[in-house]
């Protein structure tokens, strides 16, 4: 039985006040054009984040701690308490240079700006505490005031973390013991160093280059270049068929929907990296959505024109190859929400094309988004929503800029210290060098999204139409293998796993170490990859995620393996000969060689 309720919602048009004003009045139409270029304008300086959002989040929290003297003492008495500690362990250290006192505070387990040992030494041991100390206070300051929305208390949070984190000792020469230890080992090298790697990044920023070293991994010449050809093109894909690696094949081929926020290729990245190669080595047919790079002139393209131009062409292309056989569809990442919609909406109406379900790291209820939710609410969408009516698509640096910003720690200020301080450069990587290279995303699309789904939720909630009638992800019956991943900021994987909740059909989910990225291109080889997996039938009892974990077996190495085995177990028994590149006499002759071109556009 389905486990969700659609929540009902008044007709807006009902609802909305009535007026004889003519509603193509033109001093409206001025009005609505004037703010629109202004916060268009003002985007330009705030790297697309509403100050509006922000101003109103801080408002609510200063409002409410201001009218709560007790959570007012309550700071006062922490703030004291955490002052005479640190005030014992300063003494201590600065009277007997004790570098083995208890600490007043430990960092966070992710935190590993202080874990070298010289900051266990005097005085730095006592800088890195007063700063920690600071940010336990602030933290506990934006916390758990009474009355403040939950998304505010988040923002201003996060705001705070942000702040703390740009005064962070870490981050600078004089109060930075392994920079300081550095440039006497080195003579002051490693700042000359550093200020080279600066002129050239800022050199290669001004005129729009990609970072060092990405050159060493182009598309078609290092990565993406498993052999293939692409068989069909309209203007929103190009569908690559990948060569066969093996004499036979499992009949069922494998459709695989990238996120069109990135580049197709992160799964057909170096061949020791390739999750395409991998799959075609055991013996699948697979094909790969490659999708366009938008341009102002798409910004009218919206989610349906995703499903219908893009999975709905590519299986219809799929069935004039490989005719009469059902489809592995495999999504990742936002290209796993839009195959879920598909999926519900294909089982709505009776089309039994799709032989499973795989989703990689792909949210359908986004009540527990993650930290991305902090950029999400009505004040931040109108707000982006009149950038991209100036600009036609949001441009690629202002996404990167937001998931930059989840792990500043990470992105920003450790690559500030080990680049420009420390002189050293970490050596560009596949996966790095397409993470630079970045997408945009059409006007109208990016505006459904984060309404219909982020905001609203009304795909998991069922309010989300297709043709004019809503989904319901409960009729989905193909087999589901979902994967989430341990650290992902972008697609946390207790809000993936709710997958059980939203469907009735057989659910595979598995939990994969590392992140949103790493956690997904975890090649067999791997010597950090580990994954739990456990299977939940249509008919058992639904298992919380902390149950799950207790009953999931942790087994070392890549979880590709496993997904191959499930593909391979949902397959029909008997291999066939590999169907050919294209179908000519289907009007599906091969357009040119993977990687095609719309990987290329920039």
């Amino acid at each position: 039985m389905a486990r969700t309720a659609v929540v009902p919602v008044q007709d807006r048009a009902e609802t909305a006040p009535r007026t004889d004003r003519d509603e193509a009045d033109p001093l409206d139409a001025m009005a609505v054009a004037v703010d629109r270029a202004v916060h268009a304008w003002a985007a330009n300086f705030t790297g697309g984040l509403a100050p509006t959002s922000l101003s109103a989040a801080f408002s609510d929290w200063a409002v409410h701690l201001a009218s709560a003297p007790g959570k007012q003492t309550q700071l006062a008495g922490k703030a004291m308490r955490k002052w005479s500690r640190f005030g014992q362990y300063a003494m201590r250290c600065a009277l007997a240079r004790d570098d083995g006192a208890e600490p007043c505070i430990e960092p966070l387990a992710q935190d590993k700006r202080f874990s070298a040992p010289e900051w266990q030494s005097w005085p730095f041991n006592v800088i890195h505490q007063s700063f920690l100390l600071q940010q336990q206070w602030w933290h506990n300051a934006t916390t758990g005031v009474p009355g403040v929305s939950r998304h505010h208390e988040d923002v201003v949070s996060f705001t705070m973390r942000q702040l703390l984190d740009t005064v962070s000792p870490a981050n600078f020469m004089a109060t930075n013991p392994e920079v300081l230890r550095r440039t006497v080992e080195t003579g002051g090298e490693n700042l000359v160093r550093g200020a080279q790697n600066f002129v050239e990044d800022w050199q290669r920023t001004v005129s729009g280059e990609p970072p060092e070293g990405t050159e060493n991994f182009r598309p078609g010449e290092h990565v993406a270049i498993t052999p293939g050809k692409v068989v069909f093109r309209n203007r929103l894909i190009e569908l690559i068929q990948y060569e066969p690696a093996t004499e036979t094949v499992h009949p069922e081929p494998v459709l695989i929907v990238p996120a069109w926020i990135m580049k197709y290729y992160i799964l057909d990245l170096s061949p020791e990296n390739s999750l395409v190669r991998y799959l075609t080595g055991q013996g699948f047919t697979v094909f790969m959505i490659s999708w366009l790079n938008p341009t102002a002139e798409d910004r009218e393209l919206g989610i349906d024109d995703y499903r219908t131009m893009g999975i709905g062409a590519a299986l219809d292309a799929i069935g004039k190859i490989v005719p009469d056989m059902p489809v592995h569809a495999t999504g990742y990442c936002l290209g796993g929400t839009l195959l879920s919609i598909a999926a519900a909406a294909m089982a709505r109406d009776g089309d039994s094309r799709l032989k499973t379900v795989s989703l990689f790291a792909a949210q359908s209820d986004f009540e527990e988004a993650g930290e991305l939710t902090l950029f999400v609410d009505e004040s931040q969408i109108g707000f982006l929503e009149d950038m991209m009516w100036f600009q036609g698509t949001l441009k690629s640096g202002q996404m990167a800029g937001a998931f930059t910003l989840l792990r500043s720690n990470d992105l920003i200020w450790s690559r500030l210290v080990h680049s420009y301080m420390m002189g050293d450069r970490a050596p560009m990587s596949d996966l790095m060098a397409w993470n630079a290279d970045a997408t945009r995303m059409p006007a109208r699309m990016h505006s459904e999204y984060l309404r219909q789904l982020f905001l609203n939720n009304d795909l998991a909630e069922g309010r989300f139409e297709v043709e004019g009638r809503p989904v319901a992800l409960t009729d989905i019956r193909a087999p589901v293998f979902a994967v989430g991943t341990e650290h992902d900021h972008v697609a946390p994987w207790k809000s993936v796993f709710k997958v059980h909740l939203l469907t009735d059909a057989d659910v595979t989910f598995l939990l994969a170490s590392g992140g949103h990225n790493v956690g997904i291109v975890a090649a067999p080889g791997n010597p950090h990859a580990s994954y739990r997996m456990l299977r939940t039938r249509e008919r058992d009892g639904y298992l919380d995620p902390e149950s799950w974990l207790e009953r999931a077996t942790a087994k070392e190495g890549s979880w590709w393996p496993a997904w191959a085995k499930w593909l391979a177990d949902h397959s029909s028994r008997e291999r066939v000969a590999p169907p050919p590149l294209g179908n000519p006499k289907a009007g599906l002759a091969p357009v040119c060689d993977a990687p095609g071109t719309y990987v290329m556009q920039r």
